[in-house]
């Protein structure tokens, strides 16, 4: 034990150039101890090319790994931190270029039955493309064993890996690394293991899923490492009211927009955003899922650009509809629940940008944290690894790993990024395009499932008539479309009373604007009616013949009320 531990005395005395020299003949030790004396320097370098904390911290592994291939090859080895911010400023510059055509992509080759393993720098964040090296690294070191590089590669890439798969048991560990590593096809590995190929399969299956889970947790405490590792580990919490509404999405723009120190109405966020004009049906049984059943994206990036300000997105989201929370098992939501789904691949970079946006001052807007629903983070503690949260009116906090583990098991989330100045007739013309794309079928058709506009009241009816609709979905749709056109009607009031009129047809536009107020408020008054018949969450009888009747019958009024109000906005286009 004494001699250990003077040996770990000796290389933490030792110059660079001595650790470098011992690192080339193939000490592990050695080379531990440069990363552990430059990594902060190299993290710090990264750091000021990368405007993402996620992505310097990606970067310095990367580089981390190359260095440890081409080591061999440092013929100056009084240079090893310069030479290694080279590698860190060679592989920013190649990201770079190509930001923005990235993506995660993990074990291609076991879901394709091929893959694909050029000699690119951004396959280097590729679990697949590791496993793939480092078994060619092992069979050219059964090939070239006297050479140091080649058995220092094996040694540290082995190394990189072994906290990631310690997390399988001792049979599913032999069979994957008797994949991954000795590169045995699963029919050769069930013929050594006397295993059926079927169960190969399925135990590859299942280790893979284990150690992409392992990977994204290790990514995480590696994130929250550096923080402490620079000083940064805090605790930040803002001040975030919001105003209650049925549309969630409404409401937490509405605060985002507050935090910026615009001073505008919840109705006004709601029209220049659109969302107080959408309508979207689930057809066959009108699901809970329509009020939020659009491109998120897409739809919110527009939104806040009409109002200013410019967003930045992490979107984890997967296609796919969903349970109606409000009929699910209890036991399937809540806390205990959440332990039972898989971390979110895309939690690193959620996480780096809603503590970026927090620390700047800037809530953020996130979705499904614990419900279907959009809520605002606005806290977090790196201590105690929380974000602080408000969803439906629930304050509460959320473990790190718990984001992306909502029912869902999605991740979005939105923070400002900037603010721009925009003339308010462009935010209104901005917000009027957006609205009749979304009426005339124009926008992206994000679910493939959903009928959105003016088509949407269609399908309505044809649930109706057809005896198929669901009364809890029905109802929510009733009470959210409802809400949005009373805020509809008062935006469009509001931009009448703003409106310059200095000429005749800025006159003639907010004479049009106030017709228009008048006929979204009588589209209002229709849903009021719907909601007495078919009261949220209970829902009512859509389905017996009275309820039927008089559901038809009420759709179609405000069908005739919508279409009307599309054209007054047109109307109102073709003016400015």
């Amino acid at each position: 034990m004494n001699h250990m531990q003077g040996a770990v005395t000796d290389i933490k005395e030792m110059n660079d150039a001595d650790l470098v020299k011992e690192a080339q003949s193939g000490s592990r030790e050695a080379f531990g101890e440069l990363i552990r004396r430059h990594r902060s320097k190299v993290y710090g370098y990264a750091r000021s090319m990368m405007r993402e904390t996620h992505a310097a911290e990606d970067l310095v592994q990367d580089a981390l790994i190359r260095a440890f291939l081409h080591l061999g090859k440092l013929v100056d080895v009084e240079r090893f931190l310069p030479w290694v911010h080279r590698i860190v400023r060679n592989q920013a510059m190649t990201r770079l270029r190509k930001e923005g055509r990235r993506q995660e992509v993990t074990f291609t080759s076991l879901e394709n039955g091929a893959g694909s393993f050029e000699e690119e720098p951004e396959k280097w964040n590729r679990l697949d493309y590791v496993l793939k090296r480092i078994s060619q690294s092992m069979e050219a070191e059964s090939r070239k064993a006297d050479i140091p590089e080649e058995r220092l590669m094996r040694m540290e890439m082995q190394h990189v890996l072994l906290d990631i798969i310690s997390c399988l048991k001792p049979r599913e560990r032999q069979v994957f690394e008797a994949h991954f590593f000795d590169q045995l096809s699963p029919q050769e590995i069930a013929r050594q293991f006397s295993l059926s190929s079927a169960n190969v399969y399925q135990i590859l299956s299942r280790s893979r899923k284990k150690v992409i889970q392992e990977r994204i947790r290790i990514t995480v405490d590696s994130y929250i490492q550096t923080r402490r590792d620079w000083g940064k580990m805090s605790k930040m919490i803002l001040t975030a009211e919001q105003e209650a509404s049925w549309c969630t999405a409404g409401s937490v723009l509405h605060g985002l927009v507050q935090a910026t120190d615009q001073k505008q109405s919840l109705a006004m966020v709601m029209g220049l955003t659109g969302l107080a004009f959408r309508i979207n049906v689930l057809p066959e049984n009108v699901h809970i899922a329509g009020p939020t059943s659009f491109d998120f994206a897409d739809i919110f990036t527009k939104g806040m650009r009409n109002l200013g300000l410019n967003v930045r997105i992490v979107n984890g989201l997967t296609p796919g509809i969903g349970e109606n929370t409000n009929l699910m098992d209890e036991s399937k939501k809540g806390p205990n629940a959440m332990l039972k789904r898989d971390i979110h691949q895309a939690l690193p970079k959620a996480l780096d940008l809603i503590q970026q946006s927090l620390d700047r001052g800037y809530p953020v807007m996130a979705w499904d944290l614990c419900i279907p629903e959009f809520g605002i983070l606005y806290g977090y503690d790196d201590e105690q690894k929380v974000l602080y949260f408000n969803e439906c009116g629930r304050k509460d906090t959320l473990p790190y790993e718990n984001l992306g583990r909502g029912v869902m098991e999605e991740i979005f989330v939105l923070a400002v990024d900037s603010t721009f100045d925009l003339p308010f007739r462009e935010r209104a013309r901005g917000a009027l395009e957006m609205i009749l794309d979304h009426y005339h079928g124009r926008e992206t058709k994000i679910p493939a499932e959903a009928v959105k506009g003016l088509a949407a009241y269609d399908a309505w009816i044809a649930a109706f008539r057809n005896k198929t609709v669901e009364p809890n979905g029905n109802a929510y749709n009733i009470v959210v479309i409802g809400e949005s056109r009373k805020y509809a009607a008062q935006f469009l009031s509001e931009l009448a009373r703003s409106w310059d009129r200095s000429g005749e047809a800025d006159t003639k536009a907010a004479s049009l604007l106030m017709d228009a107020s008048e006929t979204y408020r009588g589209l209002g008054e229709a849903f009021d009616e719907l909601h007495m018949l078919f009261p949220y969450p209970q829902g009512g009888e859509p389905n017996d013949k009275d309820g039927v009747t008089q559901a038809v019958s009420l759709l179609e009024k405000a069908k005739m009320l919508e279409t009307q109000g599309a054209r007054q906005l047109e109307d109102i286009l073709q003016t400015l």
